[in-house]
């Protein structure tokens, strides 16, 4: 196990790490930027180092800054959390070339998987479920472009192969607008992403977003978590997830979860990670994988009971995984509402001091946040301040437990999403549960 680890994320992921760490006996090194020293995980470190000054690129994005930290403190790993490094292979690759551990896949992983073309090509040959498609980089002749298209079927979306966050893809739905579709991603694709490659899929229209979460020891032993609906989002970003996906056929359900096991078992995959999919009509199609812990892992963890930074760690630290598939019993329901400093009604980023702020509490209810009464969101990062998650014996208990954090949770000076997620729990087509990822923005008037 590893003596030391250098935690190189801020917030809530940065905290939930060191607590893990606490768990496991491991000292801790947190880094921050100069507008960060009073972030409560940097105060209860055991060491902490200021690596840059307020802007990412300055500070969280700084590899020599957080390489630096490392040497000068003596940690022996590092885990990035979410965000910011986590799925950055080169940054991965120099952590190891300095002799260190990244707490997460090798770095040759990482780039597979974060190539959007060579990850459907690594999951098909795995067995795993995809989206028709271009099956490669879509040629540069016109002609071969729409007789792709034609064999898929309209409407199809072009997508960039190193896209994410919803950027770097449009949706196509005549022949007509092909070219142009295609020309205006592929730039789109090399200013933002420094890549110009694209390639197309069937564009499914009424879908939900399902993930599974996996965790491997790249030692051959893989294991799945159950899965997750983030069908709820704006803008391709959730809002709110819940574990399991309710609706799903158990032998749907077990068939593609056992065959993403088996994609980890066949890469070599180590750490957790996440697989994305669209799911219709009774079938998974794969759309990416996530190398690195979720934002919404926290529902996985309450209906399975399993940490899973420590077991993360663990596998990282080389241990082989401390749970087979056996043991992982899938329990009760479970939800998690985002907490954003914006404006509920124009999403506009409110950062500022707050107040007051109380948390819910009560039975199956837990809050994963690093703000506290007299702090400040400072402008230069995420929205996001604070997690709820709910637990219940039942889909119905968990949500009635989430609405009732919702009205007690106290965030006073600044303005937040809270009115929005207690308008979403309350909604009927929700409470129902399967509704699809357009929604909420057809719900908002987007």
């Amino acid at each position: 196990m590893f003596d030391k680890v250098l935690i190189a994320n801020r917030g809530e992921i940065a905290l939930r790490v060191l607590r893990a760490c606490k768990e496991l006996g491991i000292k801790t090194v947190a880094v921050h930027s100069k507008i960060d020293s009073n972030l409560k995980h940097v105060r209860l470190a055991d060491e902490s180092v200021c690596i840059g000054p307020n802007p990412s690129p300055k500070s969280y994005l700084n590899v020599p800054a957080i390489i630096s930290a490392m040497e000068i403190t003596d940690s022996v790993a590092v885990h990035p959390g979410y965000g910011f490094l986590a799925e950055n292979a080169d940054f991965a690759e120099q952590v190891q070339k300095s002799g260190f551990t990244f707490i997460g896949p090798d770095p040759e992983t990482i780039r597979t998987m974060g190539d959007k073309v060579a990850a459907i090509a690594a999951m098909r040959k795995a067995g795993v479920p995809t989206v028709p498609g271009s099956d490669g980089p879509l040629p540069e002749d016109r002609e071969e472009c729409m007789a792709i298209a034609k064999r898929i079927g309209y409407p199809i979306i072009i997508k960039a192969a190193a896209g994410g966050g919803g950027r770097g893809m449009r949706v196509v739905h005549t022949e007509a607008a092909l070219v142009n579709a295609i020309q205006l991603t592929k730039t789109e694709a090399g200013t933002i992403f420094g890549d110009d490659c694209v390639y197309m899929e069937k564009f499914l229209l009424n879908p939900r977003h399902v993930e599974v979460q996996v965790m491997s020891d790249g030692q051959g032993n893989a294991v799945h978590l159950g899965d997750r609906d983030c069908s709820l989002q704006r803008r391709h970003q959730k809002v709110l997830e819940e574990a399991p996906a309710p609706g799903i056929p158990a032998d749907v359900r077990d068939a593609c979860a056992t065959s993403c096991v088996q994609a980890c078992i066949d890469i070599g995959y180590k750490g957790a990670g996440t697989f994305e999919f669209l799911y219709e009509n009774g079938g998974f199609y794969f759309i990416e994988m996530n190398t690195r812990i979720q934002v919404e892992h926290p529902v996985s963890e309450m209906v399975t009971g399993i940490d899973l930074i420590k077991e993360q760690i663990r596998v990282c630290s080389g241990e082989k995984l401390s749970i087979t598939q056996a043991d992982v019993k899938i329990q009760g329901h479970s939800f998690e509402c985002r907490i954003n400093a914006e404006d509920p009604v124009t999403f506009m980023p409110c950062p500022g001091k707050i107040d007051t702020f109380h948390a819910p509490g009560g039975l199956g209810i837990r809050v994963d946040s690093h703000i506290y009464s007299g702090y400040t969101v400072p402008p230069t990062y995420d929205s996001m301040i604070a997690k709820i998650i709910s637990y219940g014996d039942t889909r119905e208990e968990a949500l009635t437990r989430m609405r009732n954090a919702l009205d007690e949770i106290v965030i006073s000076g600044i303005r937040t999403n809270i009115p929005l997620q207690k308008d979403l729990v309350r909604d009927e087509a929700f409470k129902q549960g399967c509704v699809n990822i357009h929604y909420l923005e057809k719900k908002l008037g987007m």
